[in-house]
């Protein structure tokens, strides 16, 4: 059973992708792709004009797509994913993205705390403004 895992993994390592493919696969722009490259968060093979895409470009655009997700910005994304490869690695990569989660966590229990007071204030003004209509209309 590990040997086939292992070859599954092989198969998966070699195997390429083009632009049309890998934006078809994860909802995204042949645009936001090629910023995406612009930015240095991938860095596809060349082919002639084309870009080939290898497994390390498809899980760095699950990472920038995870990351978007949470709400983090694409210079944040940025180092998070570089931080992989370059000291101090994994274990400085995983240590940042915590910190970074605290922060972001922090950001939306304040934009909650936020929309909570301003749907409280709406109502008020909605409930001042019914009554002010009523005595209008009587």
């Amino acid at each position: 059973m590990t040997e086939l895992v292992e070859i599954q993994e092989d198969r998966m390592a070699d195997r390429t992708w083009s632009i049309t493919e890998l934006a078809q696969e994860y909802d995204v722009t042949l645009r936001t792709l090629r910023h995406y490259e612009q930015l240095g968060l991938l860095s596809p093979e060349r082919v002639g004009t084309a870009r080939v895409y290898r497994q390390r470009d498809r899980i760095r655009l699950e990472l920038i797509l995870r990351g978007k997700r949470l709400g983090f910005s694409l210079d944040q994304i940025g180092v998070i994913v570089n931080m992989y490869d370059e000291p101090p690695g994994e274990a400085g990569q995983l240590e940042f993205l915590i910190a970074q989660c605290d922060v972001r966590r922090s950001e939306l229990h304040r934009l909650r705390d936020d929309i909570e007071a301003t749907l409280v204030e709406i109502d008020r003004v909605e409930q001042r403004c019914r009554a002010d209509l009523r005595a209008l209309q009587r």
